[in-house]
């Protein structure tokens, strides 16, 4: 059960980097939650190490919406290099 909502959590933080986000990103379904995952996770390691929250706080969640962020600025550039 907790890894549906690890994909559940991860499904809506990734919708809501992509609406912060400007442009338009070509994304369907999997790759937006993982997207959310993978950013939960860079945000939980990151922020956890540094000390600014623990598991379980409300930082958490906008840790992990701001690191979806990093990783589609991200995405963008390497998909806009491998266009070219």
């Amino acid at each position: 059960m907790e890894i549906l909502g690890t994909i559940i959590v991860g499904f809506i933080v990734g919708v809501i980097a992509k609406l912060i986000h400007p442009g338009r990103e070509n994304m369907g379904f999997i790759v937006t939650t993982l997207l959310g995952i993978a950013g939960s996770f860079l945000a939980g390691y990151v922020g956890q190490a540094l000390g600014w929250y623990h598991a379980g706080q409300g930082a958490g969640f906008i840790g992990s919406i701001v690191g979806a962020f990093v990783l589609l600025v991200i995405y963008g550039f390497v998909k806009g290099k491998a266009a070219n």
